[in-house]
Formats: structure tokens, C-alpha cells, sequence
């Protein structure tokens, strides 16, 4: 099964960028559906953003959209999360997460994801 690995997660001040990384092992990217859920405390994971299996679907979720992006480099196996204009309530631990092709259920819904990876955390200071 595929193993997940986050990274680049870090504190930063309000408008500032960070590029988070999702490498991947004993898979590959393209197999599955890339996702990215966060979590602040005591919230429930939260959808952020996926990537389809093709690599052309995008979806993001309101409160992120024309701020953060997601892509993938298949040479490396890697899905990332561009996140720009980053203010403090985008404050939470960071997670990538692969859904195999033939599962269903709802897009946004962490419990349809099959794989998770460890998480990075994100402060943003006002």
C-alpha cells in the first residue's frame, strides 16, 4: 500500500507562502485520487483540495480557492500544496491522503480516504 510523507509545514506570518510536499512509496501518485485535509484543534478534519488521478482535475475548497493550489510531479512522486496569502485561520495540521479508484462516497469526506499520511503543522501569525 501506498505510504504518505509530509512536509514543509512551519511558521509564518499573515501573506506569506508555503509549499507543502507529499512524497509517496509503494505507489504511485497517479494511481489515486490526491487529497489534502487539515486539521486545527479540537475541529474536524477539514477538505482542502484534491487532485484526480489524471492530474487535470482540481477541486478546492471556498475558503482556500484562488489562494492555494494543488499539483503533482510524477518524476518524483510527489503531490504539493501551494499555499499563498496565508492568513491564521488556515492554522491547522496539514494532511495528504490517497483514495483508491473504486471507492465512493462523497469527494470531501476524510473517511473515504484509503491513505493517510503523519501530518505537518502550519501556524500563521496575524
Amino acid at each position: 500500500q501506498v505510504q504518505l510523507v509530509e512536509s514543509g509545514g512551519g511558521l509564518v506570518q499573515a501573506g506569506d507562502s508555503l509549499r507543502l510536499s507529499c512524497a509517496a512509496s509503494e505507489g504511485s501518485v497517479t494511481d489515486y485520487t490526491m487529497g489534502w485535509f487539515r486539521q486545527a484543534p479540537g475541529k474536524e478534519r477539514d477538505f482542502v483540495a484534491r487532485l484526480g488521478r489524471a492530474g487535470r482535475n482540481r477541486y478546492h475548497a471556498m475558503s482556500v480557492r484562488g489562494r492555494f493550489t494543488t499539483l503533482r510531479d510524477k518524476s518524483s512522486n510527489t503531490v504539493y500544496l501551494q499555499m499563498n496569502s496565508l492568513k491564521p485561520e488556515d492554522t491547522a495540521v496539514y494532511y495528504c491522503a490517497a483514495r483508491n479508484s473504486l471507492r465512493t462516497g462523497s469527494w470531501d469526506d476524510p473517511t473515504t480516504f484509503d491513505y493517510w499520511g503523519q501530518g505537518t503543522q502550519v501556524t500563521v501569525s496575524s
